[in-house]
């Protein structure tokens, strides 16, 4: 099993801040670095500091050393594809090809309206990710001369370089996540060389999983080319009275409402949570079902400490 460490810098986080949670996670272990792509804060208070993803990607590019750096997700309503493919192809440059992406439709819609960006129906903004990824593969991986010719937009003649190196074997590792669909894995078979599940659990990654290598199938792909990965919060302790003061931080951070012990009762059986034999207990259930690769989604981002903790804990499984 791999892991990787997912993070929500919208929770008010400055670049130094980040920088620090990169690094711990780095010094830990950790195989890769995400962060969210937001520009509205939540869980929690509203109106907290929010920062550009890939503006801090490429700070974290130059100041850390080994880990990979990427977005879960970015969505296809913030940028332009061209422009975006030449943004992740100059961070992928800095960081001497550690970048990992995850593109998707976009899904908060007050985050929009904050900034004036378009927020078109859900059926229109899956055409823009399929577009999208057409023409940021295509610049990516197309000779010169490449043209597309789309509904949106349209690409003529393109030079592109620097080309990226990426960690992926056709272009940076590109991630699409959701719940498996057929649409979207009919675009994980075609682009992607990873599917996240989010909110995972050992029935619906079995289910997703499973349309994925049926599209796969279907237009001639090998289904195990893709990684096969899952979203999952964390709360991780030593003890049970740390995490019960853990879920406290938690609850104050997120503004959620209940005591602590109803809180953590009702997340057990879908969290990776626990002591570090009871967040194995979850994690050996989801590598059953066919997960090779955990999103460990870190809802308590300033705490370094439990960063560090899941390095011991997963980082040399």
């Amino acid at each position: 099993m791999r892991f990787a460490l997912m993070t929500e810098p919208q929770q008010g986080l400055g670049y130094d801040e980040i920088l620090a949670l990169a690094d711990t996670a780095e010094d830990a272990g950790i195989e890769a670095f995400f962060r969210s792509d937001h520009y509205t804060s939540f869980p929690g208070e509203a109106g907290l500091p929010t920062t550009d993803a890939w503006a801090t990607l490429a700070g974290l590019a130059r100041d850390t050393s080994h880990i990979h750096l990427g977005t879960l997700v970015s969505p296809v309503t913030f940028r332009l594809p061209g422009p975006f493919a030449k943004l992740v192809a100059t961070v992928d440059e800095m960081s001497g090809g550690r970048v990992e992406i995850g593109i998707g439709a976009g899904w908060n819609e007050r985050e929009h309206a904050e900034l004036g960006i378009p927020f078109p129906p859900l059926g229109d903004r899956y055409d823009m990710l399929e577009e999208s990824l057409a023409i940021v593969h295509g610049l990516w991986t197309e000779p010169d001369g490449w043209s597309f010719d789309g509904e949106r937009w349209k690409v003529a003649g393109s030079r592109f370089h620097p080309r990226p190196t990426g960690t992926g074997s056709r272009h940076p590792h590109l991630i699409l996540g959701g719940d498996g669909g057929p649409r979207l894995s009919r675009l994980v078979a075609t682009y992607a060389d990873e599917f996240n599940r989010q909110s995972a659990t050992p029935d619906k990654v079995r289910a997703a999983y499973a349309n994925v290598r049926a599209a796969c199938s279907a237009l001639g792909r090998d289904p195990d080319q893709i990684v096969y990965s899952a979203m999952v919060g964390v709360l991780l302790a030593e003890t049970e009275a740390e995490l019960e003061d853990r879920v406290r931080d938690l609850i104050a951070m997120t503004g959620a409402e209940g005591d602590a012990k109803a809180w953590l009762a009702e997340r057990r059986e879908r969290w990776i949570m626990g002591t570090p034999d009871e967040a194995w207990d979850r994690v050996r259930a989801l590598e059953e079902a066919g997960v090779e690769r955990i999103m460990l989604q870190d809802f308590l981002p300033r705490d370094l400490d439990m960063v560090q903790l899941m390095g011991r804990v997963f980082a040399s499984a």
